[in-house]
């Protein structure tokens, strides 16, 4: 008797953490984080930047594991190989239905998508395909996915930033030469700044 795969639907949620500076919300900042991260360590790195008028919102990938053996500290991703198309369609709804309840609390004048390291890929596919409306996506410390095909000349947001450190070792630099040749032919801005695989407070300020 052969087995036979099926699938149903189940109600799920979406975890996230926001920090709002002083004064009335005009920029949204949306920073997905890379795998095996948390969004209450992740967030604990950035929520003391200095902006005004900016609410930063830091969503969490559904995928929670033990970064080691079957115990101790928990990080979470965003998607395996496995399944993969179901998890990028469920992290566009939940993106998406996060940002809709989020500008029920604000009208934003400007909106800006950060993903770092695997959160990258998440973040760049919500908004190639995603209902949210973009003004700058910066993609730090993680490549653009093969599958948004960056050869059709589309821009994903008004301004777009490739961010990665000088010192960051899953970015050896004869590739990474080659990748900022690419990057750069299609309109991106690229910044380095002097660091490893990690997101630089002063550099991020700048950027928002």
């Amino acid at each position: 008797m052969n087995s036979v795969e099926s699938v149903i639907e189940i109600p799920s949620s979406l975890r996230y953490r926001t920090t709002q500076s002083n004064g009335s919300v005009k920029h949204l900042v949306y920073l997905l984080h890379g795998y095996g991260q948390l969004v209450e360590y992740f967030s604990k790195k950035i929520e003391n930047i200095d902006l005004e008028n900016t609410l930063l919102i830091f969503p969490e990938g559904r995928h929670r594991f033990y970064l080691k053996g079957t115990s101790g500290r928990v990080g979470a991703s965003w998607m395996t190989k496995e399944w993969r198309e179901e998890d990028i369609r469920l992290n566009i709804l939940g993106l998406d239905l996060l940002h809709e309840e989020i500008l029920k609390m604000c009208t934003p004048e400007k909106v800006t998508v950060l993903g770092f390291s695997q959160g990258g890929a998440t973040a760049a596919r919500w908004v190639s395909q995603g209902k949210i409306r973009c003004n700058h996506f910066i993609s730090w410390a993680s490549v653009y996915p093969d599958d948004l095909r960056l050869n059709n000349n589309e821009n994903l947001a008004s301004k777009e930033t490739f961010v990665v450190g000088t010192n960051d070792l899953y970015f050896p630099e004869d590739e990474l030469k080659k990748l900022i040749s690419q990057y750069e032919s299609k309109g991106i801005q690229i910044v380095r700044f002097e660091g490893e695989h990690d997101i630089q407070l002063e550099t991020l300020k700048t950027l928002l």
